[in-house]
């Protein structure tokens, strides 16, 4: 019996498993600011600006302010602002304001995301073999109603349900998110769901702790990922060889 047939759902981590960024962080800070005649920052201040200010408002302000029902924008509004000041750009209100609203019309957009050759192939694969299909991600509303059908990835043809941190108010690496999921699944088992992502912290070990079964990708030779093998955890390099290990592998105990 092929691990395929022991399964009843797969979910699936978002970017950096079935899409990811284009380009750089600074190639559309710098466009935006240079849309309202500026010079462009410095991609590197910008990057490190923004790492800062991004890990300073979850903090603060968790699941894109969910608890305090902070609107989606004025959440960005406050992280930009701060990676712009950050980075040692503290424009005028006036300027501030058309620069970022390039910004975040750009990532409410497709623009800034590819996806992956084999993910939508892989999920509609899924669904054909009658498994229910789900999306776990660290991620805001504009994910689901936007940015996702915008790449080819739709709910009811290429995934049934998501949880989105954003929308839910919990976000990885705690295991309540995975929990969510197995409720919007159907309440199925969780021996029954495999979880497929790229991170050991956010996806392999939380989905783990709730009973799940769970595989990485290792797209992009990541230096970690030797360690993961030698911790036991099963590896890929993509979805065209997980698909074939769901098809050919009789045993599930990743």
């Amino acid at each position: 019996m092929s691990i395929l047939a022991k399964l009843r759902c797969v979910t699936l981590d978002v970017t950096g498993t079935l899409i990811a960024y284009r380009g750089e962080l600074g190639d559309y800070y710098c466009m935006a600011a240079k849309a309202v005649g500026l010079p462009c920052p410095d991609y590197k201040r910008v990057h490190e600006g923004f790492k800062l200010a991004y890990t300073d408002m979850a903090r603060k302000h968790p699941c894109f302010g969910f608890a305090e029902k902070m609107p989606n924008i004025v959440w960005w509004k406050t992280c930009v602002r701060d990676s712009f000041v950050k980075a040692g750009y503290d424009y005028d209100e006036e300027t501030f304001e058309r620069i970022f609203k390039r910004i975040y019309a750009t990532f409410g957009s497709s623009a800034p995301y590819t996806i992956f050759p084999d993910s939508r192939p892989f999920l509609r694969w899924l669904r054909t073999k009658g498994l229910k299909v789900g999306l776990v991600s660290n991620a805001e509303y504009r994910y689901q109603d936007v940015i996702l059908p915008a790449l080819g990835l739709n709910q009811g043809s290429e995934w049934d349900f998501g949880v989105f941190s954003g929308l839910e108010g919990v976000e990885k690496p705690d295991p309540r998110i995975y929990q969510i999921a197995l409720e919007k699944a159907g309440n199925i088992a969780p021996e029954a769901v495999l979880h497929i992502g790229d991170s050991m912290r956010k996806d392999y070990l939380p989905a783990k702790s709730v009973g799940m079964h769970a595989l990485l990708l290792d797209r992009f030779n990541t230096p970690d990922a030797e360690n993961w093998r030698k911790s036991g955890a099963t590896v890929l390099p993509d979805l065209v060889a997980a698909q074939d290990w769901l098809t050919n592998s009789a045993q599930l105990d990743c």
